[in-house]
């Protein structure tokens, strides 16, 4: 097996540090933070990131960095833990993919071979479309944080991660589950359940929430795209005590990356 190639970070003048936090600094000194007129390249290509000059020292955020650099950074508001994911090469240089089992967000690079059900590796060609949406506004926030006690829920595990691979005449496609964006829909309806008064008896909730959709309901589910909370709430408003199930999956056709699709079934 080939080694891993390092990738490297080159910066003019001084190093990028990379924190969530600055060290506490001297008694009766203040601190101020300027952008940064350095320029950051990575692999000798000119790059866009936000960084800051704080007490002679450049800050930038992890994401933006493993952005550019081949790897995923997410939190996680429901055990307060910052997750760093990174692929694996194969034999000719490609990064197989393992899919996160945990809900922290995928971030499909170039380059990428992802293992199908089928026993095939799905190579991802382009991932233009993965932040730039022409439907949507731009990329999605975090996760949403608790407006209500998400404890009183049912608890639910999250799915395996999936990817179906099939060939039409449509090309070649590929399903992955989403388990990030399926926590969003979660979310989502547990802030909007939380605020129906209905759908709640003795301050406990008479709603349930599934992160899969079984196979004989499939047929009848509906899905949109891009992302719309208000699908949701809606559904939270319509039926207070229903039974819902959710699921994302990421869509490709032909190794390019079309879309997050998101599928809903109230019972």
């Amino acid at each position: 097996m080939k080694c891993r190639e390092k990738k490297e970070i080159a910066l003019v003048a001084s190093g990028i540090i990379l924190g969530a936090s600055i060290a506490a600094p001297v008694a009766g000194a203040a601190l101020t933070a300027e952008r940064s007129s350095q320029k950051i390249t990575v692999d000798g290509r000119p790059v866009q990131i936000e960084a800051y000059s704080i007490g002679g020292n450049n800050y930038c955020k992890l994401r933006d960095v493993g952005r550019e650099v081949g790897f995923a950074v997410e939190y996680d508001p429901m055990t307060n833990t910052v997750n760093i994911r990174t692929s694996e090469p194969d034999a000719e240089g490609g990064r197989i993919v393992t899919l996160p089992t945990d809900g922290s967000k995928y971030t499909p690079q170039v380059g990428d071979l992802i293992p199908c059900g089928d026993g095939t590796l799905y190579e991802v060609r382009d991932t233009s479309r993965f932040e730039n949406n022409c439907f949507a506004p731009g990329a999605l926030p975090e996760l949403p944080e608790p407006t209500c006690d998400w404890s009183l829920f049912e608890a639910v595990e999250l799915p395996a991660p999936e990817a179906r691979h099939y060939v039409s005449d449509a090309g070649d496609n590929l399903y992955v589950r989403n388990l990030y964006e399926t926590r969003r829909m979660q979310y989502t309806l547990y802030n909007a359940l939380g605020r129906t008064p209905e759908a709640w008896r003795d301050g406990k909730p008479l709603a349930k929430v599934y992160l899969t959709i079984p196979a004989e309901y499939e047929a009848y589910t509906p899905v949109f795209w891009p992302w719309r909370a208000a699908e949701l709430e809606k559904k939270a408003a319509a039926v207070p005590r229903g039974r819902f199930r959710v699921e994302a999956w990421d869509y490709y056709v032909d190794h390019t990356f079309m879309q997050t699709q998101y599928y809903i079934f109230v019972g």
